[in-house]
């Protein structure tokens, strides 16, 4: 009997190690422009659309499985999840819908994740209220709010329009909930981390690699995000979703 009691104890103290060693590691990717880099901005923020697609085709062949927010429980119930998230709303972004919907087939469904910034809709080289609402519809896109004018959070008083409002407004673009906010320039502390959290779900950082869950307090809201650029070759492509 008391061997028994022993090894029972013993298993105590070993589960939490398991638990703890055994989470997911879900890779979340942050891309901006889909496109050929035409010599404006920084050359980092393109990643041309050829480039694009042999990276999906990359997620395709090796058994990633790409949701978005919505679906986050899902991380621990399919394989190789991933998220595949792009910032800022530009309209080159319609580039990366067609590639979805041109390598989708039974077996692989792309998913991705619009931040737009709520206020800058529609402006020059940026995504209309109506390709938003398509995209929302197409059923390889989630939109969600990247705040209303992009402004650093931490450096700002009333929250209200860059939080509350901009997800109001996406919300009535698309006709979808909003739960997801990233902050512009990775920026964040506690009072941001605070107020994101009364009216999204998750907060994304640009801490670099992947998530992996700890059970750490606000852990949803600092979520790490690593970054895909003009210069990732398919090889760096491949050792940053391992």
């Amino acid at each position: 009997m008391r061997k028994v009691i022993l090894i029972c104890l013993m298993l105590l103290l070993i589960s939490p190690q398991i638990s703890v060693f055994g989470k997911v590691k879900v890779p979340i990717l942050v891309y901006h422009s889909i496109d050929e880099y035409n010599g404006l901005g920084s050359i980092e923020l393109f990643v041309a659309p050829e480039n694009f697609e042999k990276q999906m085709l990359y997620l395709k062949s090796n058994g990633y499985t790409l949701i978005t927010f919505e679906r986050w429980q899902d991380i621990y119930k399919v394989k190789n999840p991933i998220l595949i998230t792009f910032d800022d709303g530009y309209k080159n972004n319609l580039n990366a819908l067609k590639i979805f919907q041109k390598i989708k087939d039974d077996r692989f469904q792309p998913k991705g994740t619009l931040f737009v910034i709520s206020d800058y809709v529609g402006n020059h080289n940026r995504l209309s209220k109506e390709e938003l609402k398509m995209m929302a519809e197409s059923g390889f896109f989630s939109v969600q709010s990247h705040t209303a004018t992009h402004p650093d959070l931490t450096k700002i008083n009333n929250l209200d329009n860059e939080l509350k409002k901009s997800k109001e407004k996406i919300e009535k673009m698309t006709g979808k909930p909003v739960i997801a906010l990233a902050y512009p320039y990775g920026n964040f502390n506690n009072k941001v981390v605070k107020e994101t959290k009364k009216y999204y779900r998750f907060g994304l950082t640009t801490t670099p690699g992947p998530f992996k869950e700890l059970g750490f307090e606000n852990e949803l809201y600092l979520l790490p995000r690593i970054y895909v650029k003009n210069s990732t070759t398919l090889e760096d492509f491949a050792k940053l979703v391992k």
